[in-house]
Formats: C-alpha cells, sequence, structure tokens
C-alpha cells in the first residue's frame, strides 16, 4: 500500500510560481508511474502531468505544457511539480497519484492518491 502526501500549496498571485511536493512511504517508489491531477469546484478531476518511474519520461496535458514541469527523486521517495507562470484557472485542489505500471493521464488508472493540497491564484 502507498501512502502520498503532499505539500506545497498555497495562495499565489497570476504570474506566480509554486511548487508542489509528493512524499510516498513505499520503499519501491521507484517503481512506481507518478501522476499530478488536479479539481477545481464543481469539475471533474483532470490529468496535470505525469512521469515514468525513471523519470526519463513525462506528458503534460494541454493546458499546462510550457509553464508546469513534473520531476522525480528517486533518493528521496518525492516527486515535484514546478508550477510557473500560474493563472487563475490553475486554481483547484491538486492530487498526486501512483501505479505500478507505466504513466497514464487516466484518473482510473491510478490505484493510489495523496489527500490533496490546495493552490489558489488570485488574479
Amino acid at each position: 500500500q502507498v501512502q502520498l502526501v503532499e505539500s506545497g500549496g498555497g495562495l499565489v498571485q497570476a504570474g506566480g510560481s509554486l511548487r508542489l511536493s509528493c512524499a510516498a512511504s513505499e520503499r519501491t517508489f521507484s517503481s512506481y508511474a507518478m501522476g499530478w491531477f488536479r479539481q477545481a469546484p464543481g469539475k471533474e478531476r483532470e490529468f496535470v502531468a505525469t512521469i515514468s518511474w525513471s523519470g526519463v519520461y513525462t506528458d503534460y496535458a494541454n493546458s499546462v505544457k510550457g509553464r508546469f514541469t513534473i520531476s522525480r527523486d528517486n533518493a528521496k521517495n518525492t516527486v515535484y511539480l514546478q508550477m510557473n507562470s500560474l493563472k487563475s484557472e490553475d486554481t483547484a485542489v491538486y492530487y498526486c497519484a501512483a501505479r505500478r505500471e507505466g504513466r497514464s493521464a487516466s484518473v482510473g488508472d491510478y490505484p493510489y492518491w495523496g489527500q490533496g493540497t490546495q493552490v489558489t491564484v488570485s488574479s
């Protein structure tokens, strides 16, 4: 059972930056693909970014491409989401997720989820 804990959310002005972290309890963290998703009030949870177990391969939602960067440090059992040039539409609860198979953009493909961290971007 993988336990995930997100941190780093907060309130930021439009155009600003935040870095989210997700710490995993699993000693075999390096064998899991990881994903970041977000959910705004009244909307469905949506894909943001995903990274392979090695960190070599990444994918991004079109809405964040060029602004967000996903990365991981397997020695620290942690995955990161660097968010730059934030917009009001990025306001949401951000979740990290883990799966043993390859990276995926589908919410349903991830069995393990964190509790989420709130990101609010003021315009």
